[in-house]
């Protein structure tokens, strides 16, 4: 296994846990992904596996070495594309990107050719020589991912890597992620994006209040809710909503966020729960409607429970409003 984290555990002060307990395994050619909440340790996790961080117990072993005694090693066998923006002032995309691949060990046409490549397929032409200053968000949001996986070593790690991005590049971006997982290297990447990421990673760890709470393929982290469907309802206002959440026969609590309400069901109610829906939207109380298949955005929340997966709530609101 490439990449191995057991048992860690980062405390700081006042005996706050960051992580606690972690263990779980990443091998070459693999895309494992980071979910949970903010707050739930995941940049602490892996700024620890760059060796930026020290852990307070455990052990993490990258290619059988251990990166806390060997900071240096863990920065030349891993790339970081962290949360926060790359400072890329007085610098265009292209220098940015070329640079860093040079840094981390790429020969000079290496890096170009590189270069050349994640701009062409993330369709950054039109900017690649404008200073980062003049750049939007979502430009200098993938430019950062470009410069960590332009020579991603044998470990790379995205935090949020698609914030600002806009849906078309989006697209391009999970493909660029599954290319550096075909070619061997092992990724892991954190996202609030469940959705996306289920597209794009073999293997998912979700996280709450630092502990894993579950893992596995996304088909076993359905699980149960294989054979479940999703009621989504656009509530006339938010007053109905929470009533409506209580009148449908549901296997499990609904999640209302606003007017928008996510209920689980049965595959076999599904006849009769549509039929109370058009009646509902009959009668004025509800402008929309749908069933889908149970995602794994669902589940997340399940696991995390409503308030600590605010951000996954708000992604179901979002696909109920596009129903």
């Amino acid at each position: 296994m490439l990449l191995e984290i057991d048992g860690l555990t980062k405390m700081y002060k006042k005996g706050a846990r960051a992580n606690d307990d972690i263990s779980l395994e990443v091998d070459a050619g693999q895309v494992l992904g980071l979910l949970g909440h903010n707050g739930a340790g995941k940049t602490t996790l892996l700024n620890q596996v760059v060796g930026l961080v020290k852990p307070t117990s455990g052990t993490i072993r990258i290619d059988g070495r251990d990166p806390v005694a060997d900071p240096a090693m863990a920065r030349r066998v891993c790339a970081l594309q962290p949360q926060a923006q790359a400072p890329l002032t007085g610098i265009t995309p292209r220098q940015a990107i070329e640079t860093m691949a040079r840094i981390r060990g790429a020969s000079r046409q290496r890096a170009r050719q590189r270069t050349d490549e994640l701009i062409e397929a993330l369709e950054l032409a039109p900017w690649a020589s404008t200073v980062g200053e003049k750049l939007s968000g979502g430009v200098q949001r993938l430019t950062a991912f470009c410069m960590a996986a332009a020579e991603p070593g044998r470990v790379v790690m995205f935090d949020e890597p698609t914030n600002d991005v806009d849906p078309v590049r989006r697209r391009l971006l999970w493909e660029q992620v599954r290319a550096l997982g075909a070619a061997g290297v092992a990724v892991v990447l954190v996202t609030h994006n469940v959705i996306e990421a289920e597209r794009a990673v073999q293997r998912l760890v979700i996280l709450d209040q630092g502990r894993v709470v579950a893992h596995g393929t996304p088909a076993e982290l359905r699980g149960q809710d294989a054979d479940r469907l999703r009621l989504e309802v656009v509530a006339a206002d938010e007053p109905t909503a929470h009533r409506l959440a209580g009148d449908v026969d549901a296997v499990e609590p609904a999640v209302v966020a606003g007017r928008r309400v996510a209920v689980p069901i049965a595959t076999g109610t599904a006849t009769a729960t549509l039929a109370w829906a058009q009646e509902q939207r009959d009668a004025g109380r509800v402008d929309e409607f749908s069933v889908t298949p149970v995602s794994l955005e669902d589940v997340y929340i399940r696991l995390v429970g409503t308030e600590n997966g605010a951000d996954a709530t708000e992604e179901v609101g979002h696909a109920a409003l596009a129903a």
